[in-house]
């Protein structure tokens, strides 16, 4: 068999081979490679297939089988080797086959590389989701840790990057742990939105012979929580619908934009401004002019990399708009950005989860910072409506004196007793008690908020949902 007749499996039609300019911008086998060992599986489950329904002999099966294993093991041990003249993964597979088993000649019956690919990239996402989850679940667990570690500590929160109120940095921390469990949804989404068997679509309209869907679909383990199969209902759809790559691209991109806000966090919490927290010298790195730096690289690179996932998602929608039904060769493109995604926030993830595994907290520091007593003005009003002082009055009124302190250059909590009852006569002595931190955050106990009592409850049940995973 000459080189040419290897390459054109569709060459019949052809008088002239492609050009070499053709070949290098129509190889896709430099990044489905990665699906090879999903292609073969396909390949299994479609030969059984067809020796059920009688296209082949049980002969024919087993040199394929025989065959596909050879390949798998060339396959696994970095041996097999890729061509890019024959194109794709499916290509390079079929004709490393058909060396060993000329009866795979007969595989690609009833099947086009359209519903092959889009089977393999529906196991490769399936297996790809529960390796992200896992990777959640290891920031979820470092959040925890450094939750519970620093349990008592208290900072400033930030509105505007303005100092507001002070919650426990736990709090804070958990509030990230609802982000990635939304993050964890909506992966567990795009598997469920994977788990549908396009086999059987061919090209377009599936085909006229007499094969057997279901079957497959149940041998590649496309089926419902009953164990019933599950196969796509339209064959144009099928081969042309991109909307899982997109929902995990928009997935990655979200889950992104999260561990930027997180890296944010704590790239501020680590400058000298804020000193909050020490970063492990393991995730940060130094300057090769000033010795002093100790710079948030492992942060930065997160923050930086996110933009990357969000481009990813928009390339793919951007590549989507205007295509016809059903498959058009632009949508071999649309692999690199969903694999890009993969490799990018598996990456993250790890990064995120072993910087915080490390992370000291800064106490004393912490301290310092909330010890301003403009942190407590919104108690303060507080205090004011429950001693039945309409809150818009109550808030102008705390205005107030807040802006006496600033004026006379004297704390909140100092202000001379007449000048505050000077501004409102409803102001009792016992105003100063709200200056009081273990009693302003003791206060907040109500679910959600950031009491002790509410922070360790929802450690507690946090820690219980994802030790049982």
């Amino acid at each position: 068999m000459s080189k040419n007749k290897q390459q054109a499996t569709w060459g019949g039609r052809f008088e002239n081979k492609p050009s070499d300019l053709m070949l290098q911008i129509g190889e896709s086998v430099s990044f489905d490679c990665r699906l090879a060992l999903y292609d073969i599986e396909c390949s299994r489950a479609h030969a059984s297939m067809l020796e059920k329904v009688g296209i082949l002999n049980q002969a024919e099966l087993k040199s394929i089988l025989a065959g596909l294993e050879t390949i798998e093991k060339s396959i696994e041990s970095q041996t097999f080797e890729w061509r890019t003249d024959l194109e794709d993964v499916h290509m390079n597979i079929e004709q490393a086959l058909t060396e060993v088993s000329p009866e795979a000649l007969k595989l690609h019956t009833a099947r086009s590389r359209n519903d092959q690919v889009a089977t393999d990239m529906r196991l490769w996402f399936k297996d790809a989701m529960v390796s992200i989850i896992g990777d959640i679940e290891s920031l979820v667990q470092s959040c925890l840790k450094f939750s519970e570690a620093n349990a008592e500590v208290v900072i400033p929160g930030y509105t505007h990057l303005q100092r507001a109120q002070p919650v426990p940095i736990a709090h804070h921390l958990l509030a990230y742990v609802e982000m990635l469990i939304r993050d964890m949804n909506r992966f567990s989404d795009v598997w469920d939105s994977a788990n549908i068997c396009p086999l059987g679509s061919g090209a377009i309209a599936g085909t006229t012979l007499p094969i057997d869907r279901l079957y497959v679909a149940e041998k590649l383990g496309f089926v419902d929580d009953d164990g019933s199969p599950i196969v796509t209902q339209n064959s144009m759809d099928a081969v042309s619908d991109r909307d899982l790559f997109i929902e995990f691209a928009n997935a990655c991109a979200i889950t992104g934009m999260h561990l930027s806000r997180l890296s944010e966090d704590f790239i501020l919490w680590s400058s000298s401004e804020f000193g909050f927290v020490r970063l492990p010298d393991a995730f940060t790195t130094g300057s090769s002019l000033m010795p002093q730096k100790k710079n948030p690289d492992g942060f930065e690179l997160i923050r930086g990399k996110s933009a990357r996932l969000m481009g990813n998602a928009q390339t793919l929608l951007t590549m989507m708009k205007g295509l016809p039904l059903t498959y058009n060769r632009d949508m071999q493109e649309d692999k690199v950005p969903v694999f890009d995604s993969y490799d990018q926030i598996s990456l993250m993830l790890k990064v995120a989860a072993a910087t915080l595994f490390d992370v000291t907290v800064n106490e004393s520091r912490c301290a310092e910072s909330v010890s301003d007593p403009l942190l407590l003005a919104t108690d303060v009003v507080d205090y004011l409506v429950l001693k039945g002082v309409p809150f818009r009055d109550a808030h102008h009124i705390v205005g107030a004196l807040v802006k006496l302190s600033e004026s006379i250059e004297l704390p909140l909590d100092s202000l001379p007793f007449e000048k505050v009852k000077a501004i409102d006569e409803r102001i009792d002595e016992d105003w100063v008690t709200v200056f009081s931190l273990e009693r302003a955050l003791k206060s907040r106990k109500q679910i959600g908020m950031p009491s002790s009592e509410q922070i360790a409850s929802q450690i507690a049940t946090l820690k219980q949902r994802f030790e049982n995973n």
